[in-house]
């Protein structure tokens, strides 16, 4: 599972000014939205790194939970960041380094890393983010019923939104939720231009099967030189 129990975001800048959208007279005929997300899924597929920012609204103000983040991630499967969790209702912020399937954390208190189950904190493994089957490209992959939507600027960049539904059971493996029947709504931010996703937000019952919460999860810096190493335990 990806983030799991990870809280809807709320990131960067959007002016809301919409563009122009289509072409006038003679051009060529517009990228559909199955055509523009399954550019963005293979444009992910392909980067070898990325810079992620996670935010949460609706998220509970007890138990454990993951509530937001930041950090980068490298293919195969590797990631160094901060995590911001709800531990017993009280938050945390956590740095967190995964590698090859490990999860290494610098628990409170400690000056050292130590190898973690990160289910403890209420998430997955954040190394698997950019796995082409268990990583969000899968939410671009199958996501149904998708329409375009406004083209808007984003800290200075175009970016064109589609909306969508996913399953609910596939959030559940990729994320998470309390209720997989219910379909999730997503609205997804692509660059047309580069054919990056910017942001994937994404409504449904995360944390309470009867109320919906909300994640956004914002991308960059696809394919800067990253390295990340086990750090020494102890």
């Amino acid at each position: 599972m990806l983030l799991r129990r990870a809280a809807g975001l709320v990131a960067g800048t959007v002016l809301a000014v919409p563009l122009l959208a289509g072409c006038g007279g003679g051009g060529e005929p517009e990228e559909s939205a199955d055509q523009l997300l399954s550019r963005a899924r293979t444009t992910l597929d392909e980067a070898s790194s990325l810079h992620f920012v996670l935010t949460s609204e609706g998220a509970p103000t007890t138990g454990t939970e993951l509530t937001g983040g930041e950090g980068d991630v490298a293919r195969p499967a590797s990631f160094q960041g901060t995590l911001q969790v709800l531990a017993a209702g009280a938050p945390l912020d956590l740095a967190v380094v995964s590698v090859d399937g490990t999860v290494y954390a610098q628990l409170p208190f400690t000056t050292g890393y130590s190898v973690v189950d990160p289910a403890q904190f209420g998430f997955g493994d954040p190394g698997t983010l950019l796995d082409p089957d268990t990583g969000i490209s899968q939410l671009l992959e199958q996501a149904g019923s998708a329409e375009l939507g406004e083209e808007r600027r984003v800290d200075g960049e175009v970016v064109r939104e589609v909306t969508a539904e996913l399953p609910g059971d596939l959030v559940e493996q990729v994320l998470t939720s309390e209720d997989p029947s219910r379909p999730v709504a997503a609205r997804f931010s692509v660059a047309p231009d580069s054919g990056e996703l910017r942001r994937a937000e994404l409504t449904g019952p995360f944390y309470t099967a009867g109320q919906d919460a909300t994640f956004t999860l914002e991308l960059s810096d696809f394919g800067a030189d990253v390295e990340i190493t086990a750090p020494a335990v102890g």
